[in-house]
């Protein structure tokens, strides 16, 4: 419906409907939370988690309603997965941009158990829409660089500590625990500075994940490899995203066993610890040699190609002309 309309207009429509849907739901997840602090009884906690989270899925009901509004997108989804609401799930995916939180939550909001994202801890201050993960227990990570490390040795291992306090809170209620594991969005300038060894990949973080698996392995039904790429707005999706001008989105969604060789002692086992990284660095080279394929597959013929084509072109309508 909005497609038709201006870019900025879409923008201004899609951005306020959006601020409007976060500010309600965060709100009442905010009231409930408030309660459920007011009021530390496990079953009452539990069943105020069960009602932030049927708002939680409010809000994804909502952004697929903007989605709806905003654009027409060819949703390009390569999937032969069997998902479950009432399950357990571990989704890593590649991070391109803010939109894949939207995108993920448009997928699996009828196939999954509500999500909870492992987010940067600066995220807390967001107006509302921070303290509202908060009150959905999603986990805040603080990144310390390897020299604060050196002068604060006392914060080493704090990222695990959240992990692990997250991680018991999920295990009463059914989840979907999500995990960018690279650990911020992709730019070809972060990728020349961490020196990574994909095209179109920062590098994965084995140790979160890994400890992710160790807390709650055995009670996860499966783990959700995805691979997301944006062809024609890989600039600036989330803007473009909102402005209604993302008119494609390529998914790639693969399902994985959690069997013994991902479940194990990250951090005192070496070869367990080994094992491990080359797992899911070999995951990261499938990622980043699909993310290529899509990329070659839609890229434009050279100049001197195209000029051939165009040659040949002629010739064959000339001799067909002829024989006619």
């Amino acid at each position: 419906m909005l497609s038709l309309l201006p870019g900025p207009l879409v923008l201004i429509i899609s951005a306020g409907l959006t601020i409007l849907f976060t500010a309600l739901c965060a709100s009442l997840i905010l009231l409930v939370s408030l309660a459920k602090l007011l009021l530390p009884v496990p079953a009452f906690g539990r069943a105020c988690s069960r009602l932030n989270n049927r708002f939680m899925r409010l809000w994804l009901a909502c952004n697929a309603l903007v989605i709806r509004l905003a654009m027409r997108i060819d949703w390009q989804v390569e999937d032969n997965t069997r998902l479950r609401k009432d399950g357990w799930y571990l989704i890593i995916s590649n991070h391109m941009s803010w939109t894949d939180i939207v995108v993920l939550g448009h997928l699996f909001r009828d196939r999954l158990p509500v999500p909870k994202f492992f987010m940067k801890h600066e995220l807390i201050y967001i107006p509302l829409l921070g303290l509202a993960c908060w009150g959905l227990d999603m986990p805040f990570m603080r990144r310390y660089s390897r020299e604060f490390l050196l002068r604060n040795p006392h914060l080493r291992g704090k990222d695990i500590e959240t992990t692990r306090n997250a991680c018991e809170k999920f295990r009463h209620i059914p989840t979907t625990v999500i995990n960018f594991v690279e650990g911020t969005r992709f730019t070809e300038q972060k990728r020349d500075a961490s020196r990574s060894r994909y095209r179109h990949l920062m590098p994965p973080k084995a140790a979160g994940l890994a400890f992710t698996l160790a807390a709650m392995g055995e009670q996860f039904d499966s783990l959700i490899n995805v691979t997301i790429r944006y062809p024609d707005n890989a600039e600036t999706p989330f803007k473009d995203f909102l402005m209604g001008r993302v008119k494609r989105i390529q998914v790639r969604i693969e399902e994985l066993p959690v069997d013994e060789a991902l479940v194990g002692d990250y951090f005192n086992d070496k070869q367990f610890k080994r094992g491990f990284q080359e797992w899911l660095n070999q995951r990261w080279q499938e990622k980043d040699e699909v993310l290529e394929g899509w990329q070659n597959s839609q890229a434009p013929l050279p100049v001197a190609a195209e000029e051939i084509s165009s040659k040949e072109a002629s010739k064959e309508s000339a001799e067909a002309n002829s024989a006619n």
